[in-house]
């Protein structure tokens, strides 16, 4: 098995249903492009104003990411509380560089297992 395919079976079925029981997770929730249900996914980032900035560490092939191309409106937990907003995708950026402003520890995980990493941008309502 490929470290990256590790990688996705350890977040799928260890780290994730773990980390969405923590309260204070911050967690990403798109509608699912085929089963039109909410599916959260734990994940790292930055609220910078009215913005929530991640990085993808998988990119197109994210669930979560074709899920926003499906439908953009999304809403982040951030702090225990829900905020909507929509996503954008910007494949421009350079995601290497945004992960050094964003928290570390998450960061260094994205660095280090990302094999084709993207940069969201949430516009929160």
């Amino acid at each position: 098995m490929s470290g990256a395919k590790v990688t996705k079976f350890f977040q799928k079925r260890v780290a994730n249903p773990f980390m969405r029981r923590n309260p204070l997770q911050t967690l990403l929730e798109t509608t699912g492009r085929t089963s039109g249900q909410p599916r959260r996914t734990p994940l790292g980032g930055k609220l910078v104003g009215h913005q929530f900035w991640f990085v993808s560490e998988f990119g197109d092939k994210s669930q979560y990411v074709r899920n926003i191309k499906a439908d953009p409106r999304v809403r982040v937990r951030l702090r225990g509380t829900w905020r909507s907003g929509t996503a954008h995708l910007l494949p421009e950026d350079d995601a290497r560089a945004r992960l050094r402003g964003l928290p570390q520890f998450n960061s260094l995980g994205v660095r280090a297992f990302g094999t084709n990493l993207l940069t969201v941008r949430v516009d929160l309502d």
